[in-house]
Order: C-alpha cells, then structure tokens, then sequence
C-alpha cells in the first residue's frame, strides 16, 4: 500500500460513531444550498473533524434528494440512489463522499458542483454514465486523495481538468471510452503516484500526456488498442516504478519506440502479439528488475542489453524455439543471473522441455547447411516464412520504399498499416509483406470478398470495425496464418461460416460486439482451434445450445453480455473445460444455470448481474464452488435466497455483488472465509431476529457490506452491522455474543485499543488520549473517539495490487 492510501486508512480508522454522554459541542456546520434545514452536530475532540449525527431531510419537493444520514466516519453514503445531480445539502465536513452507481448529467457536474467540500478526501462517481468532466467541475477539491471515475463513458480528457487537485494520489480513469490522451491532460496532480487508465480504447498518447507527474510510481494501461510502445510519453513519467501494459495489440518493440525509465522496476507486456523484440528495446530502463512476455508470440529473445539489474523474466505461452539460434539468449541468462520460465516449442526432441532446466551445449548448432534447412522448415511449418531483414545501410544509402495502398500510412519501422477513416468502399490491397497490424476501421465495404489480404502471411491483428460489413466470403481471411487478433465489432453481421474463418487457425481472440448474431456461430468457431477469448456483447442471441461451443477447447473467456438468453442448455459449455469467464448479465434468465456450469471446473468469474432471477435455490453454483472467486448477482430483483444457495463456495471466493437487489433477508455465510468484498447495499432489509445470524456475521468481518435497515421504521437507515440495539431483545443475544472470524484479508497494520468493555456494543463510544509511547512517558495528544470491536468499520487491512485493484471503484461505503 502506498504511503498516502496507509495515511488515509489510519486517519479514517479513527474516527467515532456516537456521541458521547458529555461531548464538547463543535461551531454550527453550515449547510450547503439554500433553504436546507439545520444538523446536529457534536464532537468529542478529534483533530480530524466533527462527526454529523444526524442531516435532516430535505423538502418533499426535492426530487433529488442526497441521503438522509452522514455516516460516523464523514461519509455521505449517496450511491445507487438514482442522482440526476450532486446534492446541495452536503455538510461541509464530509471527508468520503460515494456517488457511485447514480445516473448523474454531465450538464449538472459543473463548474463548482463541490465546491466548499476542501476537506473531502474521497470522491467516488463510479458508474454514472459521464460522458465528459467539464474543465473546472472538480474546483475547491484542493485535500482529495483518491478519485474514483471508473466505469463511466469518458471519451476525452481536456488539459486542466485536474488541475485543482494538488494533493491527490490516486486517479481512476479504468472502463472508460478514451482513445487519445492530449499533451498535460492530468497538469497539476503533483502528488498522484497511481494513475488507472486500464480497459479503455487508447491508441495514442501525446508525447507530452504524462508531463507534469513527479510522484507518478505505478501506471495502468493495460487492455488498450495501443499499436506502438509510446516511449516518448511515458518516458514524462521518469519516476515510474511499475508500467503495466499487457493486452494490447503490439507486435513489436525496440530501441527506436524511445522508453527511458531510469527508475522502472516491473514491466509488464503480457498477453500481447509481440513477435520480435530488439535487443535494446529496455536499453534506457537500467534498473529494471522484472520483464512480464507471457502469452505473446515470441518465438527467440535476443540478449538483452542495458537492463543490468533484470532477475526475472517470464517467458511463459510463448512459441519458444530451442534451435541453435537460442544459445546466445540461455548463454545471457546464464551470465546476467536471470531466472525464467517458459517451454520449447521445439524441435522435436526437446518440445515441451523448460526453458531454465536447458543449458547452452543442449542445443545443437549442425554444420551442415541441409540439417538446418531441414530445421527451419519445421519451425516454420506450413505457414510463409519471417521475412529477412534489412542488411546493415552504408551512409548515404535509403531504405527502398515500400509499396502502401493511397489514402493509408505504412510505417515500416512498426511495420503497421493505417487506412482508418478514408472513405474506401472495397477492402484495398498492396500492403508491405511484412505487416503485421492493419487497421480499416470506420470505411464501408459490407462485402469482404475471397483472398481479400493477399500477401500479409505474418499479420497479427486486423481492425474491421464500424466497416457495415454484412458478410464474409468463403475464404475471406486465407493466407492469415499468424493472425491472433480479428476485431469485427459494431458490424452488420448476422452469422459466419467456417469457410470464412478457415485460414486462421492462430486466431485467439475474436471480437464480435454489437453487430446482428441470433445465434453463437458454432460452426464457425470449430475453425478456430487455438480461440482463447470470445465476445459476443449486445446482439440477439437468445439462448446457448449443445454444439455452440464445439471445438473450442482453448477458450478462456466468453463475454455474452448484453444479449436476449433465456436458456442456456445443460451441455452448452461443455467443451470449453478450460473456461475462466463467463459472462451472462444483461440477458433474460430467470434462473442461476447450474446444469450447464458443471464441467467447469477452471472457472474463476461468473457474471449474472442484470438478469430477472428473483431467487437462488439451493446448490445454485455447487458445481463451481472449488474455483469460482467472483460471483456478480447484483441488479438482478432478487427477493430470496435460500440456506444453502452458496453451499460449496468458500476458501476461493473474493467477491461477492448483490447489491441493488430486493432481498430483505440473507442467511448468514460463515464459510466464505477469504472474501475481499461484499456489496450488499440497496437492498430492503427487514432487521428483525431472522437477520440476527447475518448480523452476528457482518460484525466479524473487516469489510464495508452496505446493507441498511428499511423496515421496521424504527431502525430505517441503521447499519445491519453496527444496529446492535434493534438485535439486543432477540431470544438468544445475551447467552451468544457476535462471534469473530478470522481477518479476511492479510493485514500489514494491527490495531490495538485499549479500554474496549465487554458489551460495549450496547452503549456509547468512550473518548480517551491514547498514544504509542511507553506508560508514564506518554506526551499529550488529542482525545480520540474509539469504537467497541461490534462495531468497528474502518479501512479494510491493505491489499496486494491487484486486490486494490479489483477492489477501487467498487468499494461500497455503509
């Protein structure tokens, strides 16, 4: 955890609840907007600020009203309320503020919407649809630390947009629109060291995007449509210390692409189409320490030189080649003292063995020049060889100019080519040979006639997106050996046929979003033997049948979002033994599809959400209980969960959504041991003695759940976990006190507090000083508001990155 996020955890892990029998009275609070009716406030000395008991409601005509209680730890709980604009009557000492998940208008996140919030330290606006932040929409923010803005429809930053943020530290832009990121677009965040740009459409980065970073140290890119290593961009970033920029389409990367990070420690290029990497490509990273290749197309690494601190370098689902030609790379491994993975793909006699257990005189280097031909060819296979390099140019002499179609750019250093948005009517032709992406995005040709890219053997992606295109040919995408990326999103399509996809039997990843499929093309995908991910969003498939899937054993990810499924037939994914994702929501299933979930049993998320099920049965996902770890059943009108409905889910599952649902009970789930988070929020509770078990079990958890009280009036808007006194009657309560379960996430910070009472869950919160010095040396320091175990919320303990990851923008705040 970075030292910022470890000082707001601690600063929120402080703060109180209740006021105290005799608390000192904080100065009036102002309510913001006028005509907003009085608060109470009370404190009991805190530094930080005064805790609100109670904001009052607004008028009956607000139809747009904020929520009615501020949290005890500052926060303004406002999220999933279906908001059309932030509140005015925010008390000006809220230091979170969630607004996520709300239907918020761009038009109304003006100039000055929060203004007068100068203590405001967290701003979630996660999941409302802005499509834009207006320039000075974040003025008078001048103390947040984290911004979360993920998961919103952002299709373009304007250089000041943050400017007004000095102090922030974390800034998430994930699951967004953008595709081009203007020079100084984030100006002014001097202290921002976590900026989250992961899964939107970047293509191109100004040179000077990321100027004016200093405390920049982790930047996320990854799942993007970059095309070329943007080096000179990131190269602004001089303090990064970890880049992520796995699944994106690059194909190469040298010294020319211009990265210089004197400070990089971690790289990651994982799941990409790399296919060559020059030997000096990471020259200017001198401290770099671990190099991710997995799931490229690598078939040698040269040596590499410059990194002269690189340890680790993963290598894995790489076509490696063990020939003569990998003895300079073992030989360099050997030397630098660099540990890696990954296996040979041949030759024969050492296909499949580890690429660390070989030593250099394992490979053999024959004389004689028919051996290695004899060598070469079966490392090419069937498909058209690498083409030659250049020979070394005298100086003077030109590179010969290569062939490029008119109205496209060719870069022959990136050996990509660009005909997007010219206004074609047919697919060109007379491409360099040697290309290895080509973009035709956004023309109209709605016919891709026979052998329609003759010559490009080694392409590795191919954009066809927004063309209209109605219809492949048979032998559409012959003489595609190499290509793994095929993106025909936003199409007329209505149906493929293998003869179309026959050619590309390397294709991994196929992208077939909103175009107008009432079916899974299986007959197709039965071309498609190495298919590793799927997607199918928002079509009009209306069910999942045997044999849909067939002849897809490799595939890892299908996305099905967005469709009209009403069924998907027991047997429907068998096939796919090897899946890791499944998404479903969005569609018409009325319920969990547990017979055709078994045979998966490498399935690690499962998406529901969206989808009119109402109840869960027993044993709904007992099938997967082994390897599931995300289970989304949120927004989908659930009214009943039945006892054993997660049997068989325990020791994996992380994550578990059920928010904006109808459930007004839940049984307690005392075997999900290791989760990371619940979202129960938006939910009606009743909080009688049948919810007694549940709250027993949220008390012994270490995380924010968001489920309130909606009945009985009496305890409307109390926590379940905390609304001890609405469970105190219940036959039971004083023979059985809430019980603890283990941390469910590891902690690097414990918290000892003194002075908690046996029952205190029942009475008021205790202030005291308290100190870290030894007895009788202790200085004096402010009194500080402690809450009893029962009802302790603060921060939950600190995560591994990818844990925060998953978790930022999400967070549900009680």
């Amino acid at each position: 955890m970075s030292p910022s996020a470890l000082l707001e955890q601690n600063a929120f892990s402080q703060l109180v609840a209740q006021p105290p029998a005799q608390a000192s009275v904080c100065p009036p609070g102002r309510v913001r907007g006028p005509g907003a009716p009085p608060m109470s406030p009370w404190c009991c000395g805190c530094l930080y600020f005064c805790c609100w008991a109670q904001l009052g409601r607004p008028p009956p005509s607000d139809a747009h009203r904020p929520a009615s209680v501020t949290t005890p730890d500052g926060t303004l709980p406002a999220w999933q309320q279906n908001l059309t604009e932030v509140p005015d009557a925010i008390p000006e000492l809220t230091q979170r503020l969630n607004l996520q998940g709300n239907l918020l208008k761009v038009e109304l996140v003006a100039e000055g919407a929060f203004r007068g919030l100068g203590r405001l330290l967290l701003l979630n606006l996660a999941s409302n649809h802005l499509r834009e932040l207006p320039q000075e929409a974040l003025d008078g923010l001048g103390s947040l630390r984290r911004l979360e803005l993920e998961g919103n429809a952002l299709e373009e930053l304007r250089p000041g947009t943050f400017g007004a943020l000095g102090a922030l530290a974390t800034l998430n832009l994930a699951h967004n629109a953008l595709v081009y990121l203007p020079a100084m677009a984030f100006q002014g965040l001097l202290r921002v060291r976590w900026l989250r740009l992961s899964h939107n459409a970047l293509s191109v980065l100004a040179p000077e995007a990321l100027a004016g970073l200093p405390a920049l140290r982790r930047l996320s890119l990854h799942h993007n449509e970059l095309q070329a290593l943007p080096g000179p961009a990131l190269s602004q970033a001089r303090g990064l210390a970890r880049l992520e920029l796995g699944h994106n389409p690059l194909t190469y990367a040298g010294e020319e692409d211009g990265l210089a990070l004197p400070g990089l420690r971690e790289l990651l290029l994982d799941g990409g189409a790399l296919q060559a990497l020059g030997p000096r490509a990471f020259a200017h990273c001198p401290r770099l320490h671990t190099l991710d290749l997995r799931g490229n197309q690598l078939d040698t690494l040269p040596p590499l030189q410059g990194p002269g601190q690189l340890r680790r370098l993963r290598l894995q689902g790489n076509p490696l080649w063990c020939g003569c030609q990998a003895r300079p790379l073992l030989e360099w491994l050997a030397r630098a003292r660099v540990r890696s993975d990954g296996a040979c793909r041949g030759p024969r006699r050492l296909r499949g063995e580890a690429l660390d257990a070989l030593r250099p005189w394992d490979l053999r280097c024959p004389g004689d020049a028919a051996q290695e031909e004899e060598e070469q060819e079966e490392r090419d296979g069937p498909g058209p060889r690498a083409p030659a390099r250049d020979p070394p140019r005298g100086p003077g002499e030109e590179r010969a100019v290569a062939p490029c179609p008119r109205a496209c750019v060719c870069a022959p250093e990136s050996r990509h080519s660009s005909c997007e948005g010219c206004g074609l009517q047919a697919v060109p032709r007379g491409f360099p040979n040697d290309t290895l992406l080509l973009d035709l995005r956004r023309n109209h040709f709605p016919l891709v006639p026979r052998a329609a890219f003759p010559g490009l053997g080694h392409l590795v992606s191919l954009h066809l997106q927004h063309c209209g295109i109605a219809e492949l040919e048979a032998g559409a995408l012959a003489g595609l050996g190499r290509l793994i990326y095929l993106y025909l999103s936003d199409n007329q399509l209505a149906g493929l046929s293998a003869a179309a996809l026959a050619g590309v039997p390397r294709l991994g990843y196929l992208y077939l979003e909103r175009n107008r499929f009432l079916q899974v093309p299986g007959a197709a995908l039965r071309a498609l033997p190495s298919l590793f991910s799927l997607h199918l969003q928002d079509n009009a498939v209306d069910r999942l049948a045997p044999g849909d899937l067939g002849g897809t054993r490799a595939l890892r990810w299908l996305y099905l979002s967005g469709n009209r499924i009403t069924e998907v037939s027991p047997g429907a994914l068998g096939p796919a033994r090897e899946l890791e994702k499944l998404h479903l929501d969005r569609n018409q299933l009325r319920e969990v599809p547990t017979g055709a979930l078994e045979g998966l049993p490498a399935l690690l998320e499962l998406q529901l959400s969206g989808n009119p099920l109402r109840a869960l049965h027993d044993g709904a996902f007992q099938s997967v209980g082994r390897s599931l770890q995300h289970l989304f059943l949120n927004s989908s009108g659930l009214e009943q969960i039945s006892p054993g409905a997660f049997s068989g889910l325990g020791p994996g599952l992380q994550s578990l959504h059920l928010q904006k649902n109808q459930l007004r009970a839940l049984p307690a789930l005392p075997n999900l041991r290791q989760l990371e988070l619940i979202d129960l929020s938006s939910n009606p509770f009743h909080c009688d003695c049948q919810l007694l078990p549940l709250h027993r079990w949220l008390t012994g958890l270490n995380l924010r759940v968001g489920a309130t009280c909606a009945t009985p009036p009496s305890a409307r808007g109390q926590r379940v976990k905390a609304a001890a006194a609405v469970f105190e009657a219940c036959p039971g309560w004083g023979a059985r006190k809430a019980k603890r379960t283990p941390a469910s996430r590891p902690s690097t910070r414990k918290t000892s507090i003194k002075g908690r009472q046996r029952g205190a869950d029942k009475g008021p919160r205790s202030c005291f000083r308290t100190s870290s010095s030894p007895r009788g040396t202790t200085p004096w320091s402010p009194p500080r508001c402690h809450r009893p175990a029962a009802l302790k919320d603060g921060f939950a303990p600190s995560h591994s990155a990818p844990q925060v990851e998953a978790k930022l923008g999400s967070e549900s705040v009680e």
